[in-house]
């Protein structure tokens, strides 16, 4: 991952749950996903047409979905959701310290 091997679990991880999120929640099911390599980080969008914001919640243990959002936020050192400009919808996006 350009030249940030240990990021990948991590970034993949992440992104996973993001895209879960925009199968279970964006009615097209379409998104963009961009990966930015810049200096001292790593930041993954995954954008989408749904100008619905997404919602961290706090599962319980037996629950069965509701995690995703958390899981990102204990696993990376950054991430926030962005509305998109001059269009519905939205960029939810990560960072990893390289």
């Amino acid at each position: 991952m350009w030249g940030m091997p240990h990021l990948a679990e991590a970034a993949g991880l992440a992104v996973t749950e993001l895209l879960a999120n925009v199968i279970k929640y964006v009615p097209d099911r379409s998104c963009t996903v961009l990966l930015l390599a810049e200096e001292g980080k790593l930041r993954v969008e995954v954008g989408d047409t749904s100008p619905a914001l997404p919602v961290k919640r706090t599962a319980r243990p037996w629950d069965e979905n509701g995690r995703g959002l958390a899981m990102v936020e204990l696993i990376t050192d950054a991430w926030g959701v962005d509305r998109a400009e001059g269009a519905p919808g939205k960029k939810v996006w990560f960072e990893l310290k390289a």
